[in-house]
C-alpha cells in the first residue's frame, strides 16, 4: 500500500519526503537567504507587504537555522545573516519600507566593505610585545670615573719671514711698511752711506 493510501498513525498524514533528498529545497532556501544581503531586496519585500504576512514572518524565523555552523559554511554573503537577524524585529521591517532607510543601509554597508580589510588586520596582525623597562642600577655600587678622552696636541704653525696677511676688507699694507719690519732680510735705507759713496766717486 502506498503512502497516499495509508493515512498514517492516528489518521495523521505521513511526513513529507523530498524526492531528491532535500537538495532542491536546500538550494532554494540558500538562494533566498543570501538575497537578504541586499537592502534593495529587503526594501522590495517591505514595499510589497510581505512583512505583513504572519506566515512569511514565521518563514524568516525558520531560516535562522542558517546561522548554525553546519550550514553557515555554505554562505557566501555573510551580510545576509546580519539582516536576517534584524528582520526578526518589527520596527526594522517597517523602517525598510522607506527609501531613505534603504539608502542609509546601503551607505553603511559600503563603508563596512571599504574599511573591512583595515579593521580586520588590526585583529589579525599580532602586535609587538612591549619593550621591557630598563633596570636601574643599585645605589650601593660606586659610580665609575669617566676616562678623559686623549686629545692630540696642536701642531705649531711653521715660522715665516713674511709679515701676517691682513684679512680681506682691511686696507692692504703699503710696500714701505715691509721695510725695517723685524725678521725680514730687506736692507734699511741708510742715507749717510749713500752720501759717502757718492763723495768717493766724485773724489
Amino acid at each position: 500500500m502506498s503512502d497516499v493510501e495509508n493515512p498514517g498513525v492516528g489518521g495523521k498524514p505521513p511526513p513529507y519526503k523530498d524526492p531528491d533528498n532535500g537538495s532542491q529545497r536546500f538550494l532554494l532556501e540558500l538562494e533566498f537567504v543570501q538575497c537578504l544581503a541586499n537592502p534593495t531586496y529587503i526594501h522590495y519585500l517591505a514595499q510589497n507587504r510581505y512583512f505583513e504576512d504572519e506566515a512569511f514572518i514565521g518563514y524568516l524565523k525558520y531560516l535562522k537555522y542558517w546561522q548554525r555552523p553546519e550550514y553557515i559554511k555554505y554562505i557566501m554573503y555573510p551580510h545576509c545573516l546580519f539582516f536576517l537577524e534584524l528582520l526578526q524585529n518589527a520596527n526594522f521591517r517597517n523602517a525598510m519600507a522607506h527609501p531613505t532607510n534603504k539608502e542609509l543601509a546601503h551607505r553603511q554597508q559600503y563603508f563596512f566593505w571599504k574599511n573591512y580589510r583595515n579593521n580586520r588586520l588590526k585583529h589579525i596582525i599580532p602586535r609587538p610585545p612591549p619593550e621591557p623597562a630598563p633596570s636601574q642600577a643599585p645605589a650601593t655600587l660606586p659610580l665609575q670615573a669617566s676616562v678623559p678622552t686623549p686629545v692630540a696636541p696642536p701642531v705649531p704653525a711653521p715660522t715665516s719671514s713674511m709679515p701676517p696677511v691682513v684679512a680681506g676688507g682691511a686696507s692692504a699694507m703699503s710696500p714701505m711698511q715691509f721695510v725695517g719690519t723685524p725678521g725680514t732680510n730687506m736692507p734699511k735705507n741708510d742715507m749717510r752711506n749713500a752720501m759717502d759713496n757718492r763723495k768717493r766717486k766724485m773724489g
